[in-house]
């Protein structure tokens, strides 16, 4: 699943023009208009394969999501060995291979990628975390909304359901997680996000939830239209 964090920095915008030589009378500047600023977002990236870095349709979405909503993005990962390394066609470990998180991620960025260590929030609207296992080996202690209940108390997330459902939610378990680090968790549809007014965080279930990828889709959309929306761009 997918998690974003709205960094709440006040900014101030300033824009300077030179009046030309005739200048038009008052009434016609007030049909001029700044142009609207873009939001700016961090996205943080965990390696490349759902297994043992970041889950690639997760990733992909958001950045079609952001690109459609006028975002610049800038993409992170952390200089860091992997945990280990899955090999996907069987979804076990490669026991004599190893890989870095930061160049893993760069196959996602297509190369334009940047030390997660160089992360300000000064310099952001906000940050989007993409779901997959890497969140939980290379980043922190589990997947994505857990990041936000580890480092947030009392702050609202969502995995989705908190019942499997007959398979429909295979990871629902990690609502109990999600209550025992103190958090709030709110039960969503794979095609809904939620918005935690106060800690400024959006989450959607995404993977968490097993249906047809469209929905997956449409349900990081709704979290990326938040996301913009708390940045107020």
């Amino acid at each position: 699943m997918a998690a974003v964090r709205a960094l709440v920095a006040p900014r101030l915008a300033a824009a300077s023009a030179f009046a030309p030589l005739h200048a038009p009378a008052p009434r016609a500047a007030l049909h001029s208009s700044a142009p609207r600023p873009r939001a700016r977002v961090a996205l943080v990236l965990s390696g490349c394969g759902v297994y043992d870095g970041t889950e690639l349709h997760e990733a992909s979405a958001v950045l079609v999501h952001l690109s459609r909503g006028g975002a610049e993005v800038q993409i992170f990962a952390p200089d860091v060995p992997q945990m280990h390394v899955i090999d996907h066609t069987k979804g076990q470990p490669s026991e004599s291979e190893t890989r870095n998180v930061l160049t893993e991620s760069a196959r996602i960025a297509r190369g334009k990628i940047t030390d997660l260590a160089r992360l300000s929030a000064a310099d952001h609207d906000a940050a989007i975390f993409p779901g997959g296992f890497g969140a939980a080996k290379n980043l922190l202690c589990c997947i994505a909304p857990v990041l936000a209940a580890k480092v947030l108390r009392g702050v609202e997330v969502t995995v989705g359901h908190e019942q499997e459902e007959g398979g429909k939610w295979p990871y629902a378990g990690t609502a109990e997680a999600i209550k025992a680090l103190g958090a709030k968790h709110c039960v969503k549809g794979v095609t809904e996000a939620h918005v935690d007014q106060k800690n400024k965080v959006v989450t959607t279930p995404a993977f968490m939830c097993e249906t047809a990828l469209h929905h997956i889709h449409d349900g990081i959309g709704a979290m990326v239209k938040k996301v913009l929306e708390l940045c107020g761009k």
